[in-house]
């Protein structure tokens, strides 16, 4: 992305966010457009194709904490014209701007100036010509969703994945095969150009090449000079073991290419697991509710409780409460760094809805031989403490 794009782009507008919305306000708003607009909802919608590259791009600056902050800044210090701030004297904030849109080329001679300065911001050295700065692909998210006995073992699923990708029929270059793109002879492959204004010189972003620092005569008929196509392609994706709800994988390189030579962005898999009908999980233990009648808790009793990998036997002590967790323990989740979770198994009272005869007799007989013990010892006398204080 030239210096000018930074300027001139509306990225908070292209996601429908404000300027101080949050991180999450922007991810969630990038997902939604993501959704609407990607190629594979709108097939044929060259409007709907544009617009998708557009938040992808917005995404990629605004979704990036560092990037935010650049742009942010360059907007604010060029969005209306120069203004006050900054400066290398005396009041101002006296804050270097040199790493703005790149690294400067070497540094500046002792006092260069407001001139020097702008000069640097855009990735150039007062009297010195640079080539266009590289620039890193865009990040990119996608969704996939795994049902939860993959989440806990891990699984490889395929990931088909519409996105900007570097064109293959001129390989990123944007010239038509067997052409080259030549150097800008505005400014001699910079990217740049310097004016004066009065007592200050300023560099800005060269017009004829977009601050490319080439000029593409016979553009590539496949993405328009661009060097960039949007394209569907089939990946492999390794979800590990012990992967949970919500959770990113990332998969260096396989996000948007970079512009002269720079590297491709990464893509960002988001997991999303549906719950298991039986299970639940506590961070590497998984829970289990299992019920039990009051005469197995009461008696005690071994109870046979599944697994993800067949059943255990489970031990319950005589007058074991309703509720008690029991650990099974190394039959949780095992993740890719050795650690393993625990089984946790909560024994609930099963209550019958309805009792034949012989059933209420035998509890009636019971309730009376147990009559002396009173489940609530402590409630009552808890409740005429606190009347009291």
């Amino acid at each position: 992305m030239s210096a000018r794009d930074w300027i001139d782009k509306d990225f908070y507008r292209e996601l429908g966010v404000s300027s101080d919305a949050g991180e999450g306000e922007i991810k969630k708003a990038y997902r939604k457009l993501a959704r609407e607009l990607h190629p594979d909802a709108n097939p044929g919608n060259a409007d709907a194709e544009a617009r998708f590259k557009a938040v992808s791009e917005a995404h990629g600056v605004l979704g990036d904490p560092e990037k935010r902050k650049q742009y942010d800044e360059a907007r604010s210090l060029f969005g209306g014209g120069l203004r006050g701030g900054f400066g290398g004297g005396s009041g101002g904030g006296g804050a270097s701007f040199s790493d703005l849109f790149g690294q400067a080329a070497g540094g500046a001679a002792a006092g260069g100036g407001f001139g020097d300065m702008l000069g640097n911001l855009f990735g150039r050295g007062r009297g010195a010509a640079s080539s266009p700065r590289a620039r890193r692909g865009a990040d990119v998210e996608t969704e996939v969703r795994i049902d939860f006995v993959e989440a806990v073992k891990g699984a490889t699923v395929p990931l088909r994945l519409s996105s900007p990708s570097e064109c293959e029929t001129c390989h990123g270059s944007g010239a038509r095969p067997g052409t080259t793109p030549r150097t800008c002879a505005t400014c001699s492959g910079a990217g740049l150009i310097s004016r004066s204004q009065g007592a200050f010189a300023f560099s800005e972003p060269c017009h004829d090449c977009r601050g490319t620092g080439r000029i593409v005569d016979n553009p590539c008929p496949d993405c328009g000079g661009d060097g960039v196509s949007t394209k569907t392609r089939t990946l492999t994706v390794r979800i590990p073991p012990g992967v949970e709800n919500d959770q990113r994988i990332r998969l260096s390189g396989q996000g948007e290419p970079g512009s002269n030579g720079a590297a491709s962005g990464d893509l960002y898999v988001r997991v999303h697991v549906t719950p298991h009908p039986v299970f639940g999980r506590d961070g590497n233990n998984l829970t289990l509710r299992v019920p039990v009648s009051f005469t197995e808790l009461a008696l005690g009793t071994t109870i046979s409780v599944p697994t993800l990998e067949g059943s255990v036997s489970a031990r319950v002590a005589p007058g074991t409460p309703s509720g008690r967790v029991l650990r099974v323990r190394g039959k949780g989740v095992a993740k890719r760094d050795g650690q393993t979770g625990d089984l946790l198994i909560t024994l609930q009272v099963s209550v019958p809805p309805t009792l034949d005869e012989t059933a209420t007799e035998a509890l009636q007989a019971y309730a009376e031989a147990t009559k002396q013990h009173d489940p609530r010892p402590d409630l009552t006398a808890m409740v005429e403490k606190a009347r009291q204080s």
